[in-house]
């Protein structure tokens, strides 16, 4: 270990933290902000939950992502400019923002993705000013934007996508320390820790949930965490991207089986597999604990397997998003199954 990273250690530490301190004062208090302003979403046919819940506490992830990150990419000997942590600043930011606007009063789509872009687009340049060729530029703001919505669409019960963005962070943090990393190290852990000071307070039952403000803000987070270590090393992306498999594989496939199908594909709906598990009857824990067996059992082991064999990063990549499809639609079809089967009884 480096005297960088040892020097380091303890104010990185204490960012760490001040992150999940700061969001869980936050949180409550967007609990309280969100009874005063009726922020409330409602029970309904495409929602998974049974009662009116106040919206909106992400903003307590994104507070103490905002005040915490800075002091750990800016620390002494940081491979990172400060146009880099500035603009990723403002983009973090920037996605809050608009978020925040659309829990207050819906806003139309075009809008919403015009800011996601641009907030995706002014960090990957950023990035990307010393680093690779800028051939990969469209693919990296592809890829935040997708990042960006994909969290926003897993994040419908109690619980999963706080749950989510642990356990991808807390992985990303891993990969630094095996890169000898310590400000994504420190990065990492705050944005974990800024998510358990959210979790604390929607674990099931919720007691409100992430919203656009929080949702979209990690989604960029853990993109933007993961473009860095790819920035640093290409081979680290391959562990990094099996360690977000579950929730790229069900929020890609459900979106292109509704395309394929004819869909609207762009209206909210109840056709992920977590909603399904819900569907069939499941408590919301249950479905979280789903995806958490799949982050345990098979993510980690593969994405362990890719950072100590980097030869093997993209096999391990593919086989672990096939295993993600296969049983995607595996356990998609069962539970459809067993749906009509029920509804069947029902009416005889």
């Amino acid at each position: 270990m480096s005297d960088a990273v040892v020097v380091g250690s303890i104010p990185i530490a204490l960012a760490v933290l001040f992150a999940f301190l700061i969001a869980l004062g936050v949180v409550r208090a967007a609990i309280a902000y969100a009874h005063r302003r009726g922020m409330f979403d409602q029970p309904g046919q495409r929602r998974s939950h049974k009662i009116p819940t106040p919206r909106g506490g992400g903003i307590g992830i994104v507070v103490a992502t905002l005040v915490t990150l800075p002091v750990c990419l800016l620390q002494a000997g940081s491979p990172w400019s400060l146009h880099v942590v500035v603009t990723l600043w403002a983009a973090t930011a920037m996605i809050a923002l608009i978020g925040w606007w659309d829990d207050h009063s819906s806003l139309p789509v075009l809008p919403r993705f015009g800011v996601q872009i641009l907030a995706v687009a002014l960090f990957s340049v950023a990035l990307m000013m010393d680093g690779p060729s800028w051939l990969w530029l469209p693919l990296w703001v592809l890829g935040g934007a997708w990042s960006v919505n994909l969290h926003n669409f897993m994040d419908g019960i109690d619980g999963l996508l706080a749950q989510q963005g642990m356990f991808v962070a807390c992985g990303l943090a891993v990969i630094a320390w095996h890169a000898g990393q310590s400000t994504v190290i420190g990065a990492a852990f705050c944005v974990a820790a800024a998510c358990l000071g959210f979790w604390w307070y929607n674990r099931s039952p919720a007691r409100i949930f992430m919203g656009d403000v929080g949702s979209g803000a990690i989604g960029l987070l853990l993109f933007a965490l993961t473009a860095m270590l790819w920035r640093l090393d290409e081979a680290l992306v391959w562990p990094a991207l099996i360690l977000s498999s579950a929730f790229v594989t069900d929020a890609s496939l459900t979106l292109l089986l509704r395309m394929a199908e004819g869909r609207r594909w762009y209206t909210a709906h109840r056709e992920h597999l977590y909603q399904w598990i819900v569907r069939r009857g499941h408590t919301h824990a249950v479905s979280a604990a789903w995806y958490l067996g799949w982050n345990l059992l098979i993510a980690a082991p593969l994405a362990a397997l890719a950072l100590a064999k980097p030869g093997m990063g993209l096999l391990a990549c593919i086989v672990t998003y096939g295993i993600a499809a296969a049983v995607w639609l595996a356990a998609k079809r069962r539970l459809i199954r067993r749906n009509r089967y029920k509804v069947r009884h029902v009416h005889t």
